[in-house]
């Protein structure tokens, strides 16, 4: 499993077999391209999670040049002809099997794609939904719709590798901070990404059980962090979920 990076901030995750390869959201076809000429691997396919353009620019470059199968959500528009895929379905590559599962929040149709049983323990591509110390914006979800599907990802196994699609761990972690500023395990945490960024080494894949220790988006019915958000809004309504979870992301655009 390969992170490619992209543009600024963005991991096209590649997996790679003995001579077959599969790509999740590659918004530039380039690094793709590149990889499979340093391996000598054949793209067999593309898996989507959501339509925005730095996840699927590079698939119509990619389909052409390899003729790899696309595979995305069935409720959002990304480039065709792609096999569409919602809650309950599975798909089946290099050998591994992904659930599919419905994420809407960051967009209208966002999936992920979870398998239990990949080598090295579970794997989760979330796309843009959860990010290591935070979630994605809401650009045409709910915050009810957020939390659902936070919640859905947060009853995944505790090994489970976390696959987010964008390197924005320490910006996440200095807000999460400021939401949790005595939560122990997260200055650790923190502590422990800059040191791999100072290294030129990416902070991701998270693992879940870590995500629920420091993850604020994670941690919405903890009393501290009501309380945190409460404080940014004195409209928060302390025992709702999906009010503290309103008020987090609206105190992350600003913060």
């Amino acid at each position: 499993m390969l992170p490619l990076p992209a543009f600024a901030d963005n991991y096209i995750w590649m997996l790679q077999g003995a001579q077959s390869a599969v790509v999740v959201d590659p918004g530039d076809a380039e690094p793709v391209l590149e990889a499979l000429r340093h391996s000598g691997a054949t793209l067999g396919a593309i898996l989507v999670t959501h339509h925005h353009g730095d996840h699927v620019g590079g698939v119509e470059t990619l389909r052409r040049a390899t003729r790899a199968t696309v595979y995305g959500p069935a409720r959002e528009r990304i480039p065709q002809p792609a096999t569409p895929l919602a809650q309950g379905d599975a798909v089946t590559v290099l050998g591994l099997t992904f659930q599919v599962l419905d994420v809407p929040g960051h967009t209208a149709g966002h999936i992920a794609y979870f398998c239990a049983d990949a080598p090295g323990g579970p794997l989760l591509f979330c796309g843009d939904t959860l990010f290591s110390g935070g979630c994605g914006r809401l650009f045409e979800g709910t915050p009810a719709q957020m939390l659902a599907s936070l919640d859905q990802l947060a009853t995944l196994p505790d090994d489970t590798r976390v696959c987010c699609a964008h390197e924005y761990t320490l910006s996440n972690l200095k807000f999460a901070r400021a939401v949790e500023p005595s939560n122990a395990r997260l200055l650790q945490y923190q502590h422990d990404c800059q040191l791999l960024r100072q290294r030129g080494e990416p902070t991701l894949p998270a693992q879940l059980a870590l995500e629920r220790q420091v993850n604020p988006f994670l941690r919405t019915r903890l009393p501290a962090v009501a309380d945190a958000a409460r404080g940014f809004d004195a409209g928060v309504d302390v025992s709702s979920p999906v009010s503290v979870l309103a008020a987090l992301r609206e105190w992350k655009n600003q913060f």
